[in-house]
């Protein structure tokens, strides 16, 4: 990541390089490895001590609904974490869902306090680096909010300003923090949802239906919407609509 961006760290190191190429070579994915991408993705998760206790639940809900973005069009995704102190660390952009997949469950909880600011400054400045690429979606997963509230507004603003939509799926069921989820997802032009380890197939449903959204615009969306039957993806576009 280029010294210009301040917000997170990136995660590669070169045993990370030499994985990610071997295992490149040996999974099959479904969007070309190279050429122009449809939209860019980034994947967020707070994965701070709080989530621990649901943490390996939550991470298999998280890789079927990042398989779910994978199998849609040719989507550029990029993986974002924050934990213990200060940490908060990025993957390289890749279109082999299998291999982020596998470093988003490798992901093991950390005591320390939430840096969504952190995140969406991320991605403020990666759609300011390469303008001709900007961040069509930010899909995070969180369960709390220990953030200055109007900082995080201001920044949910500039992104939905920016093209970016903000989708957040809540873990858990902070009144406090749902309340700020649903305003950042407001001012992002997104929509919020609940992560519900009883309902993975619906989450996967309705990540189906933002890569739909992005690949496609409103009209995908309603197809995909009209093929799945699920009442679920209606959750993100009755708040997308209004």
């Amino acid at each position: 990541m280029a010294d210009s961006d301040k917000a997170v760290s990136s995660v590669s190191s070169e045993q990370d390089i030499a994985d990610f190429i071997r295992n490149a070579n040996s999974v099959a994915t479904h969007a070309p490895r190279s050429g122009p991408a449809q939209g860019r993705i980034v994947f967020a998760m707070d994965a701070t001590a709080s989530r621990q206790p649901h943490w390996d639940r939550a991470a298999h809900i998280q890789a079927e609904m990042f398989d779910a973005v994978g199998n849609i069009g040719t989507l550029d995704i990029q993986l974002v974490f924050f934990r213990g102190f200060g940490e908060c660390k990025a993957s390289k952009w890749c279109r082999n869902a299998k291999e982020l997949r596998d470093k988003m469950t490798s992901v093991q909880c950390r005591a320390g306090h939430t840096q969504i600011a952190r995140v969406l400054q991320h991605v403020i400045n990666q759609s300011r680096k390469t303008p001709d690429q900007p961040i069509d979606a930010l899909i995070y997963i969180g369960d709390c909010v220990e953030e200055d509230v109007d900082a995080l507004g201001h920044l949910a603003g500039t992104l939905g300003m920016s093209g970016t939509r903000i989708f957040i799926f809540q873990d858990g069921g902070d009144p406090a923090a749902e309340a700020v989820f649903r305003d950042m997802c407001r001012l992002g032009n997104g929509a919020f949802a609940r992560l519900d380890g009883s309902a993975a197939s619906a989450l996967a449903d309705m990540l189906g239906a933002i890569a739909s959204l992005i690949v496609g615009g409103f009209n995908a969306l309603s197809l995909y919407e009209k093929s799945k039957k699920s009442a679920s993806i209606g959750l993100l576009t009755d708040q997308l609509r209004r």
